[in-house]
Protein backbone atom coordinates (compact mmCIF):
# COMPACT_ATOMS: atom_id res chain seq x y z
CA UNK A 1 0.00 0.00 0.00
CA UNK A 2 1.85 3.24 -1.22
CA UNK A 3 0.41 6.77 -0.13
CA UNK A 4 -1.38 7.33 -3.34
CA UNK A 5 -3.26 4.20 -2.74
CA UNK A 6 -6.86 4.62 -2.65
CA UNK A 7 -7.25 2.21 -0.03
CA UNK A 8 -4.82 4.20 2.06
CA UNK A 9 -6.97 6.93 1.97
CA UNK A 10 -10.31 5.41 3.09
CA UNK A 11 -9.15 3.65 6.13
CA UNK A 12 -11.73 3.82 8.86
CA UNK A 13 -11.43 3.90 12.27
CA UNK A 14 -12.14 0.06 12.23
CA UNK A 15 -8.90 -0.83 10.58
CA UNK A 16 -6.60 1.07 12.28
CA UNK A 17 -7.43 1.72 16.39
CA UNK A 18 -5.69 4.69 17.98
CA UNK A 19 -5.16 4.77 21.32
CA UNK A 20 -2.91 5.35 24.69
CA UNK A 21 -0.23 2.91 24.58
CA UNK A 22 0.06 0.82 27.59
CA UNK A 23 3.31 -1.32 28.30
CA UNK A 24 2.31 -4.34 26.01
CA UNK A 25 3.26 -2.45 23.06
CA UNK A 26 6.57 -0.81 24.32
CA UNK A 27 8.57 -3.48 21.75
CA UNK A 28 5.95 -2.49 19.41
CA UNK A 29 6.84 0.77 19.18
CA UNK A 30 10.60 0.01 19.53
CA UNK A 31 10.28 -2.53 16.42
CA UNK A 32 8.56 0.46 14.77
CA UNK A 33 11.58 2.97 15.50
CA UNK A 34 13.86 0.71 14.38
CA UNK A 35 12.17 0.10 11.01
CA UNK A 36 10.85 3.20 9.87
CA UNK A 37 13.05 6.16 11.74
CA UNK A 38 16.61 5.63 10.90
CA UNK A 39 15.68 5.21 7.04
CA UNK A 40 13.20 8.48 6.85
CA UNK A 41 16.13 10.97 9.20
CA UNK A 42 19.46 9.20 7.02
CA UNK A 43 18.74 11.29 3.51
CA UNK A 44 18.10 14.15 5.67
CA UNK A 45 20.65 14.42 9.05
CA UNK A 46 23.23 11.83 7.59
CA UNK A 47 23.03 8.17 9.21
CA UNK A 48 25.38 8.35 12.18
CA UNK A 49 22.30 10.98 13.22
CA UNK A 50 19.76 9.10 12.38
CA UNK A 51 21.33 5.99 14.23
CA UNK A 52 21.66 8.20 17.28
CA UNK A 53 17.86 9.51 17.27
CA UNK A 54 17.03 5.35 17.13
CA UNK A 55 19.60 4.68 20.33
CA UNK A 56 18.52 7.74 22.03
CA UNK A 57 14.84 8.50 21.75
CA UNK A 58 13.36 4.80 20.75
CA UNK A 59 15.28 2.72 23.29
CA UNK A 60 12.67 0.54 25.37
CA UNK A 61 14.20 2.06 28.40
CA UNK A 62 12.80 5.59 27.12
CA UNK A 63 9.79 4.45 25.41
CA UNK A 64 9.09 2.61 28.54
CA UNK A 65 9.03 5.52 30.22
CA UNK A 66 7.00 7.91 28.61
CA UNK A 67 4.57 4.92 27.74
CA UNK A 68 4.36 5.15 31.41
CA UNK A 69 3.97 8.62 32.16
CA UNK A 70 1.15 8.48 29.73
CA UNK A 71 2.79 10.21 27.07
CA UNK A 72 2.64 7.86 23.95
CA UNK A 73 -0.45 7.51 21.79
CA UNK A 74 -0.38 4.39 19.08
CA UNK A 75 -1.63 3.58 15.79
CA UNK A 76 -2.24 -0.36 15.46
CA UNK A 77 -3.61 -2.68 12.67
CA UNK A 78 -4.07 -5.78 12.81
CA UNK A 79 -1.87 -6.41 16.18
CA UNK A 80 0.99 -4.36 14.52
CA UNK A 81 2.10 -0.15 15.54
CA UNK A 82 1.39 1.53 12.69
CA UNK A 83 1.76 5.01 13.89
CA UNK A 84 3.36 6.52 16.89
CA UNK A 85 2.85 9.61 18.59
CA UNK A 86 4.12 11.15 21.84
CA UNK A 87 3.92 14.79 23.74
CA UNK A 88 6.32 16.24 26.49
CA UNK A 89 7.14 19.45 27.93
CA UNK A 90 9.10 22.04 27.20
CA UNK A 91 9.21 24.63 30.26
CA UNK A 92 5.15 24.88 30.71
CA UNK A 93 4.59 24.38 27.28
CA UNK A 94 3.36 21.20 25.34
CA UNK A 95 5.04 19.81 22.52
CA UNK A 96 4.91 16.54 20.10
CA UNK A 97 7.80 15.09 19.95
CA UNK A 98 7.02 12.00 18.05
CA UNK A 99 4.63 12.00 15.00
CA UNK A 100 5.43 8.78 12.80
CA UNK A 101 2.85 6.92 10.27
CA UNK A 102 3.92 4.36 8.43
CA UNK A 103 5.35 4.87 4.98
CA UNK A 104 2.26 2.45 3.12
CA UNK A 105 -0.16 4.81 5.27
CA UNK A 106 0.56 7.86 4.84
CA UNK A 107 -2.17 9.90 3.13
CA UNK A 108 -4.66 7.78 5.20
CA UNK A 109 -5.63 10.74 8.06
CA UNK A 110 -3.56 8.77 10.35
CA UNK A 111 -1.83 11.63 11.03
CA UNK A 112 -4.00 14.13 11.90
CA UNK A 113 -6.09 10.82 14.36
CA UNK A 114 -2.83 10.35 16.41
CA UNK A 115 -2.12 14.42 17.10
CA UNK A 116 -6.33 14.81 17.92
CA UNK A 117 -5.46 11.33 20.13
CA UNK A 118 -2.91 13.64 21.85
CA UNK A 119 -5.09 16.34 22.34
CA UNK A 120 -7.90 14.67 23.90
CA UNK A 121 -4.96 13.71 26.68
CA UNK A 122 -4.05 17.33 27.59
CA UNK A 123 -5.31 19.18 30.34
CA UNK A 124 -8.26 21.04 29.50
CA UNK A 125 -6.59 24.42 30.33
CA UNK A 126 -3.52 23.99 27.63
CA UNK A 127 -4.36 25.99 24.98
CA UNK A 128 -1.56 25.86 22.39
CA UNK A 129 0.40 22.72 21.12
CA UNK A 130 4.01 22.99 20.10
CA UNK A 131 5.24 20.86 17.77
CA UNK A 132 9.89 20.38 16.60
CA UNK A 133 11.29 19.20 13.61
CA UNK A 134 14.40 19.35 11.75
CA UNK A 135 14.99 22.07 8.91
CA UNK A 136 15.75 19.50 6.30
CA UNK A 137 11.87 17.49 7.02
CA UNK A 138 9.97 19.17 4.29
CA UNK A 139 6.96 16.76 4.66
CA UNK A 140 7.09 17.08 8.15
CA UNK A 141 6.50 20.76 7.61
CA UNK A 142 3.86 20.62 4.72
CA UNK A 143 2.06 18.22 7.63
CA UNK A 144 2.17 20.62 10.03
CA UNK A 145 0.87 23.66 8.06
CA UNK A 146 -1.91 21.80 6.90
CA UNK A 147 -2.76 20.75 10.43
CA UNK A 148 -2.72 24.31 11.60
CA UNK A 149 1.10 24.76 13.16
CA UNK A 150 2.51 27.90 12.23
CA UNK A 151 6.38 28.54 12.37
CA UNK A 152 6.99 30.28 15.99
CA UNK A 153 11.20 30.22 15.76
CA UNK A 154 13.96 28.37 14.72
CA UNK A 155 17.04 27.03 16.97
CA UNK A 156 19.86 26.65 15.05
CA UNK A 157 22.43 23.43 15.15
CA UNK A 158 25.66 24.17 16.15
CA UNK A 159 27.20 23.05 13.15
CA UNK A 160 25.67 25.90 11.63
CA UNK A 161 24.24 23.79 9.07
CA UNK A 162 20.92 25.50 8.55
CA UNK A 163 19.14 22.12 6.89
CA UNK A 164 20.14 20.84 10.91
CA UNK A 165 18.21 23.41 12.78
CA UNK A 166 15.00 22.45 14.80
CA UNK A 167 11.88 24.18 13.37
CA UNK A 168 9.92 24.88 16.43
CA UNK A 169 5.50 25.30 15.42
CA UNK A 170 2.35 25.89 17.12
CA UNK A 171 -1.00 25.81 16.98
CA UNK A 172 -3.76 27.50 19.04
CA UNK A 173 -5.86 24.37 20.12
CA UNK A 174 -10.07 25.14 20.12
CA UNK A 175 -11.62 22.49 22.49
Amino acid sequence: MTANDPDARALTPRDVAVRAAVADDVAGICGFGEAHVRAHYAPLIGTAAADEQVRRWWSPQYVGAAVAAGDVVVAERDGRVVGVAQHGRAGHDHVVYKLYVAPGLRGSRLGPRLVAALVERLPPDVDRLFVEHVAANRRAAAFYEREGFAVDHVDPHPSGDPALGTVWRMRTLRR
